[in-house]
């Protein structure tokens, strides 16, 4: 089962508030995947969804708010194995003109015409129509992959007009939405993860949130100790890399003057260095006797290798 599909079960199965709300996540379901059929002035409203428990919820939304008993089809789809779909028809021209002049989705001068473009800001005037709005765009065409994979959601919309609206209603949740065009039809989409979290808030997948939530907590972990591991190596190369150059020095004063001829505190740097070779500069800086600091232990084995260069720069010339 897809990470849509659990979303979209989840949804399907919130209980329905008020006759407002309800009429909103309807227009957006008809909308965004609903058609008519017209055949000799007659009209049907067919909406097909490939979720059971969407198409059950479209099901009791035209029968609460219009006391529809609409027709539930199931039509199996074999090719390249894919889900069934589910097609819920209401058949009865007068209670299609019913319905959709009574969601503002047609005029009464144009019934024959197809849908309107646009929402009608009456449906989505309260905060909570513009919620059950985006749960019904989610419901009819929402997808959302796995956050243990990727982030990304999108909402898929038959007009310019109806994906321009659903970035409005994003942002009237501070959420920001892009939209694209998409072959035929538009798109619009979240990749952060954030955003997507908030707005599963707002249509009230709040199981599929917490999880959402879990699996970034899991991710920025795992991606924090992976930032500090590959930092503890990359200091762990420029140490080794380090003491390598310090030991090519000390060999080149070895051979070439002796490190008995050095002063005291450079000899002494020398022979700690040769004899813990991997140790970090903090390590060599408590084997002096007295101690010394991190800066105290660089000074002296930066003048060892400019002792060595300048050595190695006497004999090429």
């Amino acid at each position: 089962m897809s990470f849509s599909f659990r979303v979209k079960n989840e949804l399907a199965r919130i209980e329905f508030k008020g006759k407002c709300c309800q009429k909103a996540e309807l227009t957006a379901l008809i909308y965004m995947t609903g058609s008519l059929q017209i055949t000799r002035n007659e009209m049907a409203l067919n909406i097909h969804t490939e979720n059971p428990a969407a198409a059950r919820r479209i099901f009791l939304l035209l029968k609460n708010l219009y006391g529809v008993n609409s027709h539930l089809l199931v039509r199996k789809k074999t090719r390249l194995k894919k889900n069934n779909t589910y097609l819920v028809k209401v058949s009865e021209t007068e209670r299609v003109q019913e319905i959709l002049l009574h969601l503002k989705i047609i005029n009464r001068e144009e019934v024959l015409s197809g849908f309107n473009k646009k929402i009608s800001g009456e449906i989505i005037v309260k905060k909570c129509c513009r919620r059950a709005y985006l749960r019904g765009a989610f419901l009819a065409r929402g997808s959302i992959s796995n956050p243990d994979t990727s982030y990304h959601l999108e909402l898929g919309a038959e007009y310019e007009e109806q994906a321009s609206e659903i970035v409005s209603l994003l942002k009237s949740f501070e959420i920001g939405g892009k939209m694209i065009p998409r072959k035929n039809s538009f798109l619009v989409y979240l990749k952060d993860g954030q955003q997507i979290m908030e707005l599963l808030n707002v249509i009230g997948a709040h199981q599929a949130m917490f999880y959402y939530e879990n699996v970034r907590i899991l991710k920025e972990m795992r991606n924090n100790i992976n930032r500090l591991v590959n930092c503890d190596e990359a200091n762990l190369n420029k140490t080794v890399i380090a003491a390598m150059n310090q030991l090519e020095s000390i060999k080149t004063i070895s051979l070439n003057m002796g490190l008995k001829n050095l002063p005291d505190s450079l000899r002494q740097a020398a022979e700690i260095r040769i004899q813990y070779p991997e140790a970090t500069i903090k390590e060599l800086g408590e084997m002096f006797d007295p101690p010394l600091s991190k800066s105290g232990v660089n000074h002296r084995l930066r003048k060892l290798q400019k002792i060595a260069r300048q050595m190695l720069k006497n004999k090429n010339h």
